[in-house]
């Protein structure tokens, strides 16, 4: 069985939960509060505090229970369900600070291992822009078409749409474009463009 090198929901809730039991430091971060047509996507700043809003869909088949009190247990100041199914947390800016840090260099990790994992031959190089906004896999095409390689692509996707989220991300910037590059002529033969895959995958 192959061994799942991207970060999947729990992993990358995980990372950052632990990063805010981390000792504190002084920074800020871009604001960023805006709302989908039918979901929160917010990150509120006020003077001391930072309210992170995640939308139910990401939580889609997740104990959201344990979610809540992991997140409790690991030092987040307040995580609040709500109507929707989507979850507030609320922590120091400090903690938003170390949490992006944390998150950022396991993304950067988990890419640098991508390329040199043994469990997807397929897959020889990747790319990504500086948001996490976009991916390019670079892949022998027979053998990619022939695996289920793929799932590296949405565990990339699944990465950057939280990088994203957390990060303040404006609506119409959120979305994780993942491109799919043969090695022989350089060719994209494929894009997927996150969460509207996923969207379709769920109406299907």
């Amino acid at each position: 069985m192959k061994k799942f090198l991207i970060l999947p929901l729990t992993l990358l809730l995980s990372i950052l939960l632990i990063a805010c039991n981390q000792d504190d430091d002084s920074g800020k971060k871009t604001d960023g509060a805006d709302k989908a047509s039918e979901e929160p996507l917010k990150v509120d700043k006020g003077l001391i505090n930072v309210e992170v809003t995640i939308p139910a869909t990401l939580y889609k088949g997740q104990d959201i229970d344990s979610i809540i009190s992991e997140a409790k247990n690991s030092g987040i100041k307040e995580v609040i369900k709500n109507e929707d199914g989507s979850l507030t947390y609320k922590m120091s800016k400090s903690e938003h600070k170390k949490m992006m840090k944390e998150l950022k260099e396991r993304i950067v990790k988990s890419v640098e291992e991508l390329k040199t994992s043994e469990d997807f031959v397929s897959i020889n190089d990747v790319t990504y822009n500086k948001s996490f906004s976009e991916f390019t896999l670079t892949v022998n095409k027979e053998k990619f078409e022939g695996s289920f390689d793929a799932i590296a692509s949405f565990g990339l996707a699944l990465a950057g749409m939280y990088y994203q989220l957390f990060n303040g991300a404006d609506i119409e910037d959120y979305k994780v474009t993942v491109n799919l590059k043969d090695e022989t002529n350089g060719e994209i033969f494929d894009t997927m463009v996150y969460p509207d895959s996923l969207n379709e995958n769920n109406n299907k």
